[in-house]
């Protein structure tokens, strides 16, 4: 008999942020794991040629644009999602940006910015819908942290306290909510190749000095996070919340690595 521990057969799944990079692959693992997945991002087209591949996988999704920014867009989605499917089961939050400025270069516009993207709009995310989730008295959410929730890296300061933030408030929540049936967990992701960042791995000093920190000796590959992400998402998680679950190819535990 097939074992339905990590099984997601009749969940449903919202992913923001999950029309491209990490949180393209997650939202593909997610229907794949057995979810219908609504996949939603600011830009309408993404948020289409995603439905497509969650459909072409036998699953059920919506078609509609949001943006963490914005909390009404997302009021619009939970409505749209519980008209449609009748309740949210999974939440993972990959909606972030991240952009290299000297410190005391940085501006206060673009560090309001960064942070209301990547951390205030994963708390209107959760709060959105967790409430939800705990009126049913069941809900899973993941968020997407980094390494920089834990070490610095030069250059990116906005970026790395937000992450930092996310760490945190993905504690706060398990606290606050565990009780009610939702569980709040993260998964640290450490360096993956994207379209994004693919010239600046592979063609940059800062590129080599990652690769070098990485014991595996290798940047990893966005599908290597649906594991943890399904895992999180299961009823295998039962008991676990309040966790950052680091998926860095070992980055974290070296200091020289030659």
């Amino acid at each position: 008999m097939k074992s339905k521990l990590f099984s997601l057969e009749g969940k449903v799944a919202v992913v923001t942020g999950g029309t491209s990079g990490i949180g393209l692959a997650l939202s593909l693992g997610l229907a794949d794991a057995g979810a219908d997945v609504i996949a939603t991002a600011r830009r309408q087209q993404q948020v289409d040629d995603t439905a497509k591949e969650i459909e072409a996988r036998g699953r059920r999704t919506l078609r509609l644009a949001s943006d963490v920014g914005d909390r009404a867009s997302l009021e619009k989605l939970l409505v749209a999602t519980l008209t449609c499917f009748g309740r949210v089961d999974i939440l993972v939050n990959c909606a972030g940006m991240i952009k290299r400025t000297p410190t005391l270069d940085v501006t206060e516009a673009e560090w309001t910015n960064i942070l209301n993207t990547n951390l205030t709009g994963t708390l209107r995310a959760c709060q959105v819908f967790g409430k939800h989730m705990l009126e049913r008295g069941y809900g899973r959410i993941i968020n997407i942290a980094s390494l920089n929730s834990f070490v610095a890296l030069s250059e990116v300061a906005a970026y790395a306290a937000s992450k930092a933030g996310v760490a945190s408030l993905t504690r706060s929540l398990a606290v606050e909510w565990s009780k009610k049936g939702v569980t709040v967990n993260a998964v640290a992701p450490g360096v993956f190749r994207t379209e994004l960042n693919a010239q600046l791995l592979d063609s940059t000093p800062r590129g080599q000095e990652l690769l070098m920190r990485t014991p595996m000796g290798r940047f990893g590959k966005t599908e290597e996070l649906i594991g943890a992400v399904v895992y999180l998402a299961s009823d295998s998680a039962s008991f676990v919340t309040g966790q950052i679950l680091v998926v860095d190819g070992g980055f974290l535990a070296s200091g020289v690595n030659q």
